[in-house]
């Protein structure tokens, strides 16, 4: 019986995700086929231009802060207000800033002597706002000129959209794991955000860009400072709100991915165990029936821990049948035979799939990132460098999210901002 369990197991491990793959094509075409295709480039006319209020987290940044601040006062629209959020940095931070509000009379600088964590800073510069909306960026990335716009057109036109979200582009595509994770933002995380929108709820708002609608913010009880990740606890209770969350591809910004094994470990770990705490503390929404529309992201990624399982456990039960038959032991005739996972035709299957995904999604994206095409032959390389990192840091994040006490507040140190293009 375990025998017939683990070939299942791996059955799991190779279907899942090429099934996941066809599903997140179908629906980014369908996406792009009835709301990009034919759309207007130029940015849209606005009837109304509200007060929008622009969020700079920042924890030691002074490298990026700069260039945040200038592509915010250097974008199209501009009845804005700007607040950074100075959040207890030790390095020369404040003096960038210091140095920036002389340049930018409209700078406001929120310094926090502790650190209180992300969601602390953004609730009380909400606090010190006027803005009718909310936008969020990260202090590594570029907002692209027009990207307020796309956001507002959606505010003005439907009341009930209570968050947009951005489609952020990788800036700095110098080394492997950088274009890799070029290549996983263009044709994982847009086709599946396009996909989201499609069958149901959008699992999160990127928390790199979003915008946000001010009463939608305040009826959902403002950031959760105990969240791990306070942009999918925030994008969980505003559609169990019944609050609109939309992807907006045209809201583009250029971001600074990690370049170092550690750098995206901790990344990974910390977004892992931030979906596992969302989906642990919102399981009531199985309970009732008007809350279907986001049972398919909640069931997505929770068989997708169970797939980060199982591909642990059969990758280690290879390993071990290779190492009893390598050293002749005998031990490996009583493990499944899982085949080869790299030179086997599963192996062969899964890369083929993922360059017909990412040939998919340059289709679509190209039209938002111009060099997307020239990373092409690094896609190759994503299941077998972020399958590994993904598996293991859902893997290991688990426990940590089931045990967590949620009482306790979250704060953050220091990211890998990998290095500048």
């Amino acid at each position: 019986m375990i025998y017939t369990f683990i070939l299942w197991l791996a059955d799991f491990v190779f279907y899942y995700p090429v099934i996941m793959s066809l599903v997140w094509m179908v629906g980014g075409i369908y996406f792009f086929w009835r709301r990009e295709k034919g759309k207007d480039k130029n940015p849209p006319k606005l009837d109304r231009m509200p007060l929008v209020s622009v969020f700079i987290p920042a924890h030691n940044e002074e490298r990026d802060i700069a260039d945040a601040v200038d592509s915010i006062f250097a974008n199209h629209y501009k009845n804005l207000e700007v607040i950074v959020i100075n959040d207890a940095s030790t390095d020369n931070t404040q003096g960038v800033l210091e140095s920036l509000m002389g340049q930018y009379p409209g700078l406001k600088v929120l310094r926090m002597e502790k650190n209180l964590g992300k969601a602390n800073g953004l609730n009380l510069a909400f606090a010190m706002s006027h803005g009718d909306i909310i936008v969020t960026l990260d202090a590594d990335s570029m907002l692209d000129e027009h990207a307020i716009e796309w956001a507002v057109w959606h505010f003005n036109h439907y009341p009930r959209v209570g968050a947009v979200t951005g489609n952020p582009k990788v800036r700095n595509r110098t080394s492997l794991l950088a274009k890799i994770q070029t290549a996983e933002y263009a044709s994982v995380i847009g086709l599946i955000k396009r996909t989201q929108r499609i069958i149901g709820k959008v699992m999160t708002v990127s928390g790199v860009v979003a915008a946000w609608r001010r009463t939608a913010i305040i009826n959902a009880g403002l950031w959760d400072n105990t969240a791990i990740t306070d942009d999918i606890e925030m994008t969980w209770r505003m559609e169990t709100k019944f609050w609109d969350v939309r992807y907006e591809p045209n809201m583009v910004c250029w971001m600074l991915v990690p370049e170092t094994l550690k750098g995206i470990w901790v990344q990974r770990k910390r977004w892992a165990q931030g979906g596992i705490e969302v989906i642990r503390t919102h399981l009531d929404v199985w309970r009732q029936w008007r809350e279907r529309r986001i049972w398919p992201v909640y069931l997505d990624y929770f068989l997708g821990i169970f797939w980060a399982y199982a591909f642990v456990i059969c990758a280690l039960l290879w390993v071990a049948r290779l190492f009893f038959d390598v050293t002749g032991s005998g031990y490996g005739a009583m493990l499944p035979d899982l085949g080869n996972p790299l030179i086997s035709w599963r192996g062969s299957v899964i890369s083929m799939v993922c360059l017909l995904q990412f040939l998919v999604s340059i289709l679509l994206d190209s039209r938002y990132d111009k060099k997307l095409p020239g990373i092409y032959f690094w896609v190759v390389w994503y299941p077998v460098v972020y399958w590994i990192f993904n598996a293991l840091a859902a893997v290991v994040a688990t426990p940590v999210a089931l045990k967590r006490d949620m009482t306790t507040t979250a704060v953050w140190v220091s990211p890998d901002r990998g290095m500048k293009a």
